[in-house]
Order: C-alpha cells, then structure tokens, then sequence
C-alpha cells in the first residue's frame, strides 16, 4: 500500500470478509482516519438458509470494535433492486449471461456508497478488491493486482475517472496468504473465514430453484449442428455457452457442451467435444462501453479478457457506429458468451470495456 498517502478521512466498506477487514486495518494502522459502512443491497427472501446478509454485518461490527472504528449500516436495497437487480433479470430473459458484480461495483460500491461517504465528509473510500491505482501525472490508472490468482480489475472495468480518483486498494501488492496472516497477527475475527461465493441474492440455493422466482420457464429442445434432436433443455436462461455439467444427454462420445441459443424457436445448440468450431469465435461485437482514463483508448492492439482469470488474449480494437466496437483475436477464443464482459489492457493497465453483444459464430442466435 502507498505509504505516503496523506492522513485522510476514509470510509471503507466492510462487507464482513477477512479481505475488507484487513483493509480498513491497514489504513487504520497508516494513520488515516478510518470509519467502515455495511452495504444492505438484498432484501428480498432473505433467509439464514440461503444469504448470509445477517452473519456478515455481525462480523463486519465484530471488526469495526476490534479496530476501534466507527461503523454504519446503510440500506442500498432499493437501488440494488432498480440498478442491478432489474438489469439481470433483463438479460437471463434475453438469452444473455450478464454479470451482476461488474455492474454492482459501477452502480452500488462506487456510486451510492462514493456518494453517501463524501456527502459525510469523507476524502475517499476503500475496498478489499486486489487492484491497484497509480497516479501519473494527475491521471488516476487501474492496474491488476499483483496477485495474478486474485485480481480483481476484471470487475472494476466501468469505474469512471472521478471514481478511481477518490478510491483505494490497499491489497493490490497483496497475496491471499499475507492478507490471511496479517488478519491473524491483528486477531480480527474474520482471518479464517471462508471466502463468499457468487452473489448474496442467490447464496447457496439452486439457480434454478432462484430464477423460477421471478421469471417463467419455457422448456425446448436441445439440438445438435445437424439438427437432431438429442435432449430437453428446462430454459434457455438456465444455460451459459461453454456449459459441460447438467445437460443430462446419454450415449457414447464425447462430452456435449452448450453452443448457442436460438430464441426464435427456443432451441438450445449443442455439440460433442470442448474443442468443437461452433465453441470458438474469431471476433466479437461490444456495447455499452466504460473506460477508466479520460481518453478512450486508440484503436490499436491490445490484451482481452473475456471472462475472469483467464489468460489475456491479444486482439485488434476498432470502433463501429453506434457506440459499439468490434475486438477481433490473434487466436480463436473459446466460449465469448453475450452478456459477459469483454475488458481491455495495456499490460497491467485496465483501459476499460464493455458488455459481449454478439461474436462471429453463427452459433448465437439471441
């Protein structure tokens, strides 16, 4: 963490993770004046069986005591529910696989929770994401953590400028491992818990079981490249492109995995074998696009991720009409789902990026 950072009045936000905890006992130990905010973003059947909502605020008060430091507990369901909520529903009813954490970073962490910490009179606000910030020549840069298992920048793409201007990242020279050491070496409560999975307003229960909830099903038939038909698909939302597990077609082979959605028909694409064509695209269509410099980037080469932790993967950026841009591969990708995010690097630099509208294979009909 930068050491010579002014002393400065920042609010953190415990989410009761040994993560943020370790964060706000970092800067608290830096000398800054450290206060922490609970974030409530789901109401919504909210039970001990399946969000652990209830545990997690105990445990991020349980820390505030330890570290003697002020917290609140702020209530962003309304938001969560019009911002990301909406939005999610929106595109699994689409065919799409969004990514509600991307969006809940852009529109709760470092929107509602920026907001309701300066309007108290805090400098900045920090969190417990492994990124890092460097400040070169008043131009605030988003960098991956420089722990390569852990980075997080995947999911921070849309901040904006002003937002990377007044955020920390005390982790992002950090491995897991010295975070849970120095959690121990403090005592706070949460060194060993177990990190969360997913989103709080799923938790543990079946995906399923949780979208039948607010959307209705509409099964069909799962088909092959030739056209046969070779099972039964619940719903279209429930499946992702590159999906293995659940398909539950029998018979001799290789493994099926999912292709492609047809909508119009309601008929779920699948084909034998991971390294099938149809599972790779050569290029891909973005929209929605976010940058975190003030200057979006040149059209030009640069490093791709299209889902979190894999491997960067070169292409060529250049913009379409519309507000959209198109990414074509040095390499075929496997699996670029609609939906998903598609982020941009310049080495360790995270430029930004947008949302997966379609790609080359004529294997997405959505």
């Amino acid at each position: 963490m930068n050491t010579t950072l002014p002393t400065s009045r920042i609010v953190v936000g415990l989410s009761g993770g040994v993560d943020s905890s370790v964060t706000a006992h970092l800067l608290k130990q830096a000398g800054h004046d450290v206060r922490g905010i609970f974030m409530q973003n789901w109401e919504d059947d909210n039970t001990d069986q399946y969000c652990s909502i209830k545990q997690d605020s105990l445990d991020a008060m349980a820390v505030a005591d330890i570290l003697d430091i002020d917290i609140d507990i702020v209530n962003f369901a309304a938001e969560y529910k019009d911002n990301v909520f909406a939005y999610f529903l929106q595109e699994y009813q689409a065919g799409r696989t969004p990514n509600p954490d991307v969006l809940c970073n852009a529109e709760i962490k470092f929107k509602c929770f920026l907001d309701y910490a300066l309007a108290g009179g805090a400098d900045l606000i920090a969190t417990g994401h492994y990124a890092r910030k460097q400040v070169r020549g008043g131009v605030h840069y988003l960098l991956k953590g420089l722990d390569g298992n852990k980075d997080q920048s995947y999911f921070l793409y849309r901040l904006q400028p002003h937002q990377l201007a007044k955020s920390l990242f005390p982790l992002g020279e950090l491995a897991k491992p010295q975070v849970r050491l120095l959690a121990e070496q403090a005592q706070l409560p949460t060194a060993a818990k177990k990190d969360s999975t997913g989103i709080c307003f799923i938790g543990e229960r079946p995906f399923r079981q949780f979208l039948q909830q607010y959307l209705p099903t509409n099964p069909g038939d799962m088909v092959s490249p030739e056209g046969k038909v070779v099972g039964r698909h619940e719903g279209l939302m429930y499946y992702t492109l590159g999906q293995r597990k659940g398909l539950g077609i029998g018979g001799a082979g290789e493994p099926w995995f999912v292709a492609g959605k047809d909508l119009p028909h309601n008929t779920l694409l699948v084909v034998q074998g991971h390294n099938h064509p149809l599972l790779f695209s050569h290029s891909l269509v973005m929209h929605d696009l976010s940058f975190t410099l003030p200057e979006k980037p040149s059209p030009g080469r640069y490093g791709v991720k299209t889902r979190y932790r894999m491997a960067d993967a070169m292409a060529e950026l250049s913009y379409l009409e519309n507000g959209r841009a198109q990414l074509v591969f040095d390499a075929p990708q496997w699996a670029v789902t609609p939906g998903q995010s598609a982020v941009l690097y310049d080495g360790d630099v995270c430029l930004g990026g947008g949302i997966i509208a379609g790609t080359d294979s004529n294997s997405i009909r959505i």
